[in-house]
């Protein structure tokens, strides 16, 4: 088996270094605290502050692959800094800065990075790209997604499933949408509108900035990808934002993740052809006895992706790519591997 050495262990990060040491590889997990993966069989864990040293790993050697599970700039950093290596870099991390300006400065050195492989982004650019090569060019496209408590509870309605500090640079970075075929920047949090989750009814929705790559991978005359609250949690950050009263670290301490909370993770993805053609996926899942849903739907993207490029080291060549260039088959298994593990992906046939 692998050698694979996973920087970051918080909810999904963990869930991730759990999952890969559970598949008999051995695996190095990196984090200034690590103690969510402490005595983990197959894991060893080396408690390091990555702040001061991205690449401790480069100590343990051999290392078949990396794994970058840090929340936004410092996960950055480190994917920069993985761009001056040979190493095959999974890449979770999500800033405003993405790793493709650094795909020149990777084919030199020999790195591969393959990023945003999550659920959204993630899975979505794949589910993107099925519609794309299938009914494609785009007319529309639309991505709806949200990890939330399973009733609105609490004065938020809302815990953040992963780092605040990505959820806070959702909720303000402005976001970039494709309309009459061209790429135009939009207010964050603006087109709110109410949608209907299925079975927990109807919550609000918002754009968001989540399109990243297929902004230019992904030809549409419209495409948008909005983030789903219950209805009254936006508003309240709006009023409290127009009022200067956010405060990131009481929204930290407000927003911290409770694992007492039934919750749940819905995403919607829908594309429309020129002809009118349609393709839909909806995936919903409410956690299980191995994490909550959002590690789970984004971790599992994350592992499918490390196991796929274990099992075919040419998988891809140096360089930076985008999860929507996997193959048919690699999406289809990914997609089967959730399903294996009862997370609800509706929709039509990947092959």
């Amino acid at each position: 088996m692998a050698v694979v050495h996973c920087l970051g262990t918080g909810l999904v990060g963990a869930w991730v270094v759990k999952r890969l040491a559970a598949a008999g590889h051995e695996v190095h997990a990196y984090d200034l605290h690590p103690h969510s993966v402490l005595g983990v069989e197959g894991v060893t864990a080396h408690p390091c502050d990555l702040f001061d040293d991205m690449t401790p790993f480069e100590h343990n050697v051999p290392v078949d692959m990396v794994v970058n599970m840090l929340p936004g700039s410092i996960g950055h950093a480190a994917t920069t800094i993985l761009a001056e290596s040979s190493f095959r870099i999974v890449d979770l991390s999500f800033s405003a800065h993405t790793p493709d300006r650094d795909d020149e400065k990777a084919r030199d050195y020999g790195a591969t990075i393959l990023w945003d492989v999550g659920i959204a982004p993630g899975l979505s650019n794949m589910l993107l790209s099925i519609a794309d090569r299938r009914i494609g060019p785009l007319q529309k496209a639309e991505v709806w997604v949200g990890g939330n408590p399973t009733g609105p509870f609490g004065k938020w309605s809302y815990m953040a499933p992963f780092s605040p500090i990505d959820v806070i640079a959702e909720y303000t970075r402005p976001a970039r949408v494709i309309r009459d075929g061209e790429e135009v920047v939009l207010p964050a949090l603006s087109l709110r509108h109410i949608v209907d989750t299925g079975e927990h009814g109807d919550m609000e929705a918002f754009l968001t900035d989540g399109l990243r790559s297929v902004l230019k991978s992904i030809p549409a005359v419209e495409m948008s990808e909005f983030t789903v609250r219950w209805p009254g949690h936006i508003q309240k950050y709006i009023d409290m934002r127009d009022a200067g009263e956010i405060n990131e670290n009481q929204l930290i301490l407000e927003w911290e993740y409770d694992h007492k909370v039934p919750e749940f993770t819905w995403m919607k993805v829908r594309a429309e052809g020129r002809n009118g053609e349609i393709l839909e996926w909806e995936v919903e899942d409410h956690g299980g006895d191995d994490g909550h849903s959002m590690a789970r739907t984004t971790g599992m993207v994350t592992a499918c992706c490390v196991e796929a490029w274990l099992s075919n080291p040419e998988m891809l060549p140096p360089g930076v790519h985008a999860p929507e260039v996997l193959s048919d088959v690699v999406i289809s298994d990914i997609v089967d591997m959730m399903r294996s593990e009862r997370i609800r992906i509706d929709g039509p046939d990947i092959l």
